[in-house]
């Protein structure tokens, strides 16, 4: 099955051909089969080839795309990861959205979509190259853009689209570049097998920190994360596969697998923990003053994609990838488990219209409870153990990263369980019957619910698994690991017990709550300087710039054209041609006598003869 890896990308790219060249004709009962069972097949197919390989790298070669670059999928430690929980988790998602979108318009384009999008992710991971890797990273730009303006009749479907794709073309422009340099430093060469033994310098510097600017756009992080929260307008299986295992991670993923350029960047690494923190704990404090029970996990994805990138700053690649499998567990599950309360509630999203829906929908509540859990830091579930790991190696490197991510921890704890509040607990504040889901719906929930405490147990087996492609430094103060993980769990308890007193406010922010109620003003920021600014007015300087610097000179130059043309016209008109004509004139009166004599016409001359013989003879008769 190793050698048969580039099929795994191909069977969902059929799925795709067949649902949207032919979904019109296509009964909806065979769209169920037809859209999951691809992504199935993937899965089983991935699942083969990785146990086939025993994690050693195995590269297969279609053929010569580009010079010196290859269309080659490479299974390794690092994509078999990535392809089991796209195949895998992506799978349960399309299971979910055939109950899910039972009943919405497009339900062939929709699963066209996404099979897509799912194909244009196993691209991207399993490329052995940076071009390939990004055909699949403009891939899933284009096919996300699709599925976040799927309902194509809201304005603001559409608006979050285009923010979207808006928002990642920056981000791919810093890709590109940063291609540029790589192929520079390799004498031409994309390949990933050809980015050990390079060296220290300038150039690999601008590499790292140009492929990190791709990272932000796709992977969400400052400045480029305002357009996710956006994202939201897509339906919520959407917003579970692109935030949870697929989309935003690869970001992350690029990094890792750019390790051996970052390992010689420390100053880019430092800057990408930074970052990591910084965005970390600014999408958490706008997440504690959300009401939109989806706008809450969308902040709560770029937050946690922030610890990604501070494990990845501090050379922890191996736990930014552990961390990665964790979240695309209980994420994917707290959106589905949004969704099925979205679908509970006939479309209701605000969590202060929601209230006591723990009796009326229990599988519901108890699955997303054990991925808030997860997610908080509980010790014994999946996100203690990778978040730990996280706070661990920051300590070791950044004790200002450390504290950051440690208060992160603790406000992740109070907006996961102030949703699980709102939502689950106290009084009915709705007067909509809500009711529980279809079993097509649930049985994912309970799926991934398994996996929000098995995963964890992994930790060990996933870090030798992935020593080969990641090295990671390993640490033998066993005894410092035991009391950060004592400060992470204090943290974590502290923002659920916080959580349940002040569910109804906002809690731990106090005067940072307006602040988090604009969003940090970044929206602001940048609708003042790129669309009212750069845009509106910035247009409006160009217009009067062309109408009145532009537009100007060529009617000057034109108005100059004409008057030259009428004063040349006027001196050819009165001056050449006068003189021309006074001349003529002249010639014409001075030629008058002759011209009187030589008429041309022979009875002239001939008149003029006989009368001068008439005359002479008068003159000598006369004599």
């Amino acid at each position: 099955m190793v050698n048969l890896i580039w099929l795994i990308p191909l069977i969902p790219l059929g799925g795709a051909a067949v649902l949207l060249l032919l979904g019109r004709m296509l009964p909806k009962s065979l769209i169920k089969v037809v859209a999951p069972g691809t992504i199935f097949a993937a899965f089983l197919l991935s699942l083969g080839a990785v146990m086939e390989s025993g994690g050693k790298p195995h590269e297969v070669v279609l053929y010569e795309w580009l010079p010196k670059v290859d269309w080659g999928f490479l299974l390794d430690p690092l994509s078999s990861v990535m392809i089991l929980i796209i195949t895998g988790i992506g799978f349960l998602i399309h299971v979910y959205a055939t109950g899910y979108m039972d009943h919405e318009g497009g339900y062939y384009r929709f699963f066209g979509y996404l099979n897509l999008f799912v194909f244009f992710m196993l691209i991207l991971v399993l490329a052995n190259n940076y071009v390939l890797l990004f055909a699949g990273w403009e891939g899933v730009g284009l096919a996300s853009y699709l599925l976040i303006g799927f309902y194509f009749n809201k304005k603001s479907a559409g608006d979050a689209a285009k923010k979207a794709f808006l928002f990642n073309r920056v981000g791919d422009a810093g890709f590109i570049l940063g291609m540029f340099c790589v192929a520079a430093l390799t004498h031409g060469s994309l390949a990933f097998r050809d980015l050990h033994g390079l060296t220290a310098g300038p150039l690999l510097t601008a590499a790292a920190a140009l492929l990190f600017l791709g990272a932000t756009g796709k992977s969400a992080q400052l400045p480029l994360f305002v357009w996710l929260p956006d994202a939201m307008e897509g339906p919520t299986p959407v917003s579970a596969l692109i935030h949870a295992a697929t989309m935003v991670t690869a970001g992350v993923y690029m990094v890792a697998r750019s390790s051996a350029i970052y390992s010689l960047a420390p100053e880019v690494s430092a800057a990408i923990s930074c970052i990591g923190a910084t965005t970390a704990i600014m999408a958490a404090t706008i997440a504690m003053v959300q009401t939109d029970i989806k706008r809450v996990l969308a902040y709560s994805t770029v937050s946690q994609l922030g610890f990604m990138f501070m494990a990845a700053g501090v050379g922890a690649y191996w736990v930014a990838v552990f961390h990665l499998m964790t979240h695309a567990f209980f994420k994917a599950l707290l959106f589905l488990g949004a969704g099925s309360v979205i679908h509970g509630l006939h479309g209701e999203q605000d969590m202060l219209k929601m209230g006591g829906l723990r009796s009326e929908m229990p599988i519901t509540f108890w699955t997303m409870a054990i991925a808030a859990l997860a997610i908080a830091g509980v010790p014994g579930m999946a996100g203690f153990f990778s978040k730990d790991e996280i706070l661990f190696y920051a300590y070791l490197n950044f004790k200002s990263v450390f504290a950051v991510g440690l208060i992160t921890a603790a406000l992740t704890a109070f907006y996961m369980w102030r949703l699980m509040f709102l939502t689950f607990f106290g009084e009915k504040r709705t007067l909509v019957h809500a009711h529980e889901s279809p079993l097509v719906m649930t049985a994912p929930l309970i799926v991934l619910a398994l996996g929000c405490g098995g995963c964890s147990y992994y930790a060990a087996q996933l870090e030798r698994w992935l020593e080969p492609v990641l090295h990671s430094n390993h640490s033998p103060d066993i005894g410092l690991k035991h009391v950060l993980m004592a400060a992470s769990v204090f943290a974590a308890f502290t923002g659920i017990l916080l959580a349940r007193y002040f569910h109804a406010s906002t809690g731990p922010l106090g005067p940072l709550t307006k602040l988090a109620q604009h969003k940090w003003y970044l929206d602001d920021i940048y609708d003042f300087v790129f669309v009212r600014g750069l845009g509106m007015r910035g247009g409006e300087y160009l217009g009067s710039f062309d109408r009145r610097i532009l537009d100007g000179g060529i009617n000057g130059a034109g108005l100059v054209t004409r008057f030259v043309s009428r004063a040349s016209i006027w001196a050819d008109t009165w001056i050449v041609d006068g003189l021309v004509r006074i001349a003529g004139f002249s010639a014409m009166f001075a030629s008058l006598p002759a011209r009187i004599v030589q008429t041309g016409f022979v009875q002239s001359y001939a008149l003029v003869i006989v009368a001068a013989i008439a005359a002479a003879l008068g003159l000598f008769w006369v004599k």
